[in-house]
């Protein structure tokens, strides 16, 4: 969601920003092909609502994209794309590193704006295609029956009656927190994530979210960037919120996941380094595989082995008024069923592709990823308003975690961690899996 720059913040990034570059100098030129990039994306947002997740750079860019939308259809915009693609490419070999960073990342993007007007402009696009030119992946997608093994071993660890996905999703149940009580959790789950973070990234003083409930959203949890080190962060109660989720989105929205990655990005390379073009997030763009990756992996970092259990346990369950007796039995369902995560892949691109119906990615979302139908049609619901976009989670989560833990040390994973979110850091800088 676009959030305008304070005039407050102006200020505090006029006093930060780097002395203006020789006019004559490629670095000029390309801080003025950055400005370009910002307003033509900005412009490409006025065509599609969302596309834009983010933007607090300076207003008269804003004004600028509105302007340009105005004036051209989304094909046009196609063509604006191609040649500024053509006009960084030129600037590519003069800038030097690490300046080369920002035309790979400006290059990325602008492939991703591409492909994203062409789908636009009603170009049918195949989920592989999707990907690759989006996020800059291609995902291995496995055959569905791939995942049978790790249903049987969650049928072993919920035995009963009935189909799995009921047995799991009413074990599930018994760990929902009470309506009232979602506050206080997520306060405690939020501060405890803030402040394991800190202890190895330093943030700004000024850093700050709040936080609300919402309803009738496709997702879970939204972390919407406001500009000036803040952030809103929504949780969706459309359905019961289980306890385990508390942790988890305090982590992937807050710390150490999108406030802290937009946080940094704010201050090392918008403020300090005046790279204007990081004031912008295109949601459908290689920054969203490293996003949602890092927020991800997020989790298990800040809470490494058991201790989210432990903290669960000890803070979380009193305040949700919640019984611990089979809290560890709980947590062990959760850890296998991390093995099915693929498995939304290949649905997602089965419904995309046309070769299954909605009907059969409910069903099948059911029995892969244990849920209720209730459940599933809010997955189905999320697959086909951001499409390709569900491959950033796991698959990203796992590119980090490879690149992450290729560290043995505890500080060494939290320095790596820091660079990548707030570096410009593509999906192919990443270690391959």
């Amino acid at each position: 969601m676009m959030r305008m720059m304070t005039a407050g913040l102006l200020m505090a990034a006029a006093a930060c920003a780097p002395a203006p570059p020789p006019a004559s100098s490629p670095l000029a030129a390309l801080d003025s092909a950055a400005r370009d990039y910002v307003a033509l994306q900005l412009a490409i947002g006025e065509k599609e609502e969302g596309y834009i997740d983010a933007y607090y750079g300076p207003p008269e860019l804003k004004e600028r994209g509105k302007q340009i939308a105005a004036s051209r259809d989304v094909r046009q915009l196609g063509s604006d794309v191609d040649a500024l693609a053509a006009r960084i490419q030129s600037l590519s070999g003069s800038v030097g590193q690490p300046l080369a960073a920002r035309t790979r990342f400006i290059q990325a993007n602008l492939n991703a704006a591409r492909t994203r007007l062409r789908m636009m402009a009603g170009e049918k696009v195949s989920f592989q295609d999707e990907a690759r030119n989006l996020f800059g992946v291609a995902p291995e997608l496995k055959p569905l029956t791939a995942y049978d093994p790790v249903l049987a071993q969650v049928d072993r660890l919920v035995p009963g009656d009935g189909p799995l996905w009921q047995r799991v999703d009413s074990f599930q149940n018994r760990f929902v927190i009470p309506t009232e009580r979602l506050k206080p959790v997520f306060d405690a789950a939020i501060a405890e994530c803030r402040s394991r973070t800190l202890r190895h990234i330093a943030l700004p003083k000024e850093e700050r979210f709040d936080l609300g409930f919402v309803t009738g959203k496709s997702w879970s949890g939204y972390n919407y960037y406001q500009g000036n080190y803040a952030s809103r962060i929504e949780i969706n109660t459309d359905l019961p919120i289980r306890i385990s989720r508390a942790v988890d989105l305090g982590c992937h929205e807050g710390y150490p996941g999108h406030h802290a990655l937009n946080v940094l990005v704010e201050q090392r390379l918008v403020r300090e380094r005046g790279w204007t073009e990081f004031s912008v997030y295109p949601l459908y763009s290689p920054q969203s595989l490293i996003a949602e990756g890092s927020a991800n992996y997020g989790i298990d970092l800040a809470f490494p082995g058991p201790e989210k259990l432990a903290f669960e346990t000890r803070i979380l369950y009193p305040l949700a008024g919640l019984p611990t007796a089979d809290a560890a039995r709980y947590d062990q369902l959760l850890d296998a069923m991390k093995d099915l995560q693929g498995a939304r892949l290949t649905i997602a691109a089965d419904l995309l592709d046309g070769r299954i119906t909605d009907a059969q990615a409910i069903s099948l979302t059911q029995k892969y990823q244990l849920v209720s139908e209730a459940r599933a049609r809010q997955t189905v619901d999320f697959t086909k308003q951001y499409r390709s976009y569900v491959l950033n989670y796991g698959l990203g989560q796992d590119m980090v975690r490879r690149d992450v833990e290729a560290y043995p040390a505890p500080i060494a994973r939290w320095k790596r961690f820091e660079q990548i979110i707030s570096q410009p850091t593509l999906p192919s800088d990443l270690k391959p899996l």
